[in-house]
């Protein structure tokens, strides 16, 4: 990967982050794009006459404005200067307003291979309710998002599980994946859970033949698991076998897809996982 985005807000979740982006980067070929979206300071308008609080316009409210925006630049550059003392390229992005215009304005400019951002576990970015703007980023952005959460300490991703239903053509996306498995020496499991509340639409031997005319794959790499839902299963084998790193994919889905068929086991995992998701996103 040659360019990787890396939204931080400088706690703990923004090291987790680029802690899995060194992982995944090439010190010579890829370049990190480190991003902060600062959200300027706006005082409490309703506080009652007499508060110490400044008032919009005032020169004390301008000058904490002033202030906090320069301290987050200088932690920004901070960041930026640790990581280029590492070995790796890297380059501060600025951006003052919502986080889910600045990864789109950024995107369109930087043209990443990849978005890594942590996920704070405490409401914030990446852990609103399902439909957020940062879950839509997650889910929609034109290139892969890895999420990593508040749970993961990411040192290495060397147990691999690409979580698939075999409902629809992946090789696509196996390529890229393939080729980041030789990149990390990683070794790649093909999981599929059986779930009652799953339907199970095609036959699995129709997209595994395909998988398997193109890619080298042992029986053992190709699992299979019951469960009560697919999110369990997954989530079970992963612990079960201590997988550093789950892949899934995802597409647009039909109005029927979506809500009556096959609701979106990938949007709840980017909410709920506890082992660092990575997500293709398949276009059709």
């Amino acid at each position: 990967m040659n360019r990787i985005l890396i939204p931080i807000d400088f706690s703990e979740n923004a090291e987790r982050a680029l802690a899995a982006a060194k992982i995944l980067a090439d010190k010579e070929n890829t370049q990190l794009f480190i991003l902060h979206a600062y959200q300027p300071y706006i005082p409490d308008v309703s506080v009652m006459p007499g508060s110490v609080l400044p008032g919009i316009g005032s020169p004390d409210y301008s000058y904490i404005g002033d202030d906090l925006e320069a301290n987050f630049r200088h932690q920004l550059d901070g960041y930026v200067s640790a990581i280029t003392a590492e070995g790796y390229k890297a380059e501060a992005v600025w951006s003052v307003g919502g986080i889910q215009a600045a990864v789109e304005d950024a995107v369109k400019e930087y043209k990443p291979d990849l978005i890594v951002t942590g996920r704070t576990g405490t409401g914030g970015f990446l852990d609103k309710l399902i439909g957020s703007s940062a879950t839509h980023i997650a889910l929609h952005s034109p290139c892969p998002v890895m999420i990593i959460p508040p749970q993961a300490e990411p040192k290495r991703f060397s147990k691999v599980v690409y979580a698939t239903q075999f409902e629809y053509a992946e090789n696509d996306i196996l390529r890229e994946v393939f080729i980041l498995m030789n990149h990390l020496g990683s070794k790649l499991t093909l999981l599929k859970v059986n779930a009652d509340s799953q339907p199970d639409i095609q036959p699995d031997n129709q997209y595994l033949a395909d998988i398997k005319g193109e890619f080298i794959i042992g029986e053992d790499e190709v699992v299979y698991r019951k469960a009560d839902s697919v999110l369990d299963g997954i989530e079970d084998y992963c612990d079960e076998v201590n997988a550093d790193l789950l892949i899934m994919s995802t597409r647009e889905r039909s109005f029927i897809e979506e809500f009556l068929i096959n609701p979106s086991v990938t949007k709840k995992l980017v909410v709920d996982t506890h082992v660092p998701l990575l997500i293709y996103h398949l276009r059709e």
